[in-house]
């Protein structure tokens, strides 16, 4: 019982030294839900702005870098998600790939 119990406290310190590998590019599972945490802020803070949509552009995040995908309406769309997207806490750096294109009148 005692060799099972120090083989287990063992593990336990193994595993909290080295981390979890997530995914490939991530190391800890700590990473993977901060960078999960950034996101949500992100989407919940175009949600809050008149100016961006939430439901066109997607946005991923990697050890603090943030990644901007989809459509905007306008210029001023895609550089007003970049700044709230800068503003967030623990964002290290945006990459904003939104593509611009303006409304179509069918």
């Amino acid at each position: 019982m005692k060799k099972i119990l120090i083989a287990s406290l063992v593990a336990v310190a193994a595993l909290a030294t080295t981390g979890c590998a997530v995914t490939s590019g991530q190391s800890t599972v700590g990473q993977y839900v901060d960078d999960a945490t950034i996101a949500t802020r992100v989407k919940a803070r175009f949600a809050e702005d008149s100016q961006v949509s939430a439901m066109r552009i997607q946005v991923e995040a990697l050890k603090g870098t943030v990644q901007l995908a989809g459509f905007a309406t306008s210029q001023a769309e895609k550089d007003r998600a970049g700044q709230i997207a800068r503003a967030v806490p623990d964002v290290k750096e945006v990459r904003n790939n939104i593509i611009v294109r303006p409304p179509t009148n069918n």
